[in-house]
């Protein structure tokens, strides 16, 4: 697939509330993942899939999705930028917020090899 249909299949699969398929059929195994932030002391950068994934199996466990809007892709060469809007509670402060991001795919050789989020951090 090229950026364009990489781009559109993630969009599908996430719209679908698929991200775990999304993860296991469009990134790479080296891939990185880069967070706006984090927790204190913790790193932004993941590598690998299975850092990925560990990453998806605390976001299920500690947040409740009420909804999610998916928009884009919007592909500039082998890159392509995705908007997610998010209204989630936060489970271990039981508290609801709604979460705007915007993330930056690059793909090479048919995968995505690298994502990066961008959020308010305020």
């Amino acid at each position: 697939m090229n950026t364009l249909e990489i781009g559109k299949k993630l969009v599908e699969l996430c719209r679908e509330g698929k991200n775990e398929e999304a993860v296991n059929t469009l990134l790479a195994e080296d891939v990185i993942s880069v967070e706006a932030g984090g927790p204190p002391g913790t790193d932004p950068m993941t590598k690998g899939i299975e850092g990925v994934r560990g990453k998806g199996v605390w976001w299920r466990e500690n947040h409740d999705i009420h909804s999610a809007k998916v928009e884009g892709p919007w592909p500039n060469g082998d890159k392509f930028i995705v908007r997610f809007t998010y209204d989630v509670t936060f489970k271990p402060q039981n508290m609801r917020f709604t979460m705007e991001e915007a993330a930056l795919y690059t793909v090479a050789n048919g995968k995505i090899v690298k994502e990066e989020f961008f959020y308010s951090m305020g």
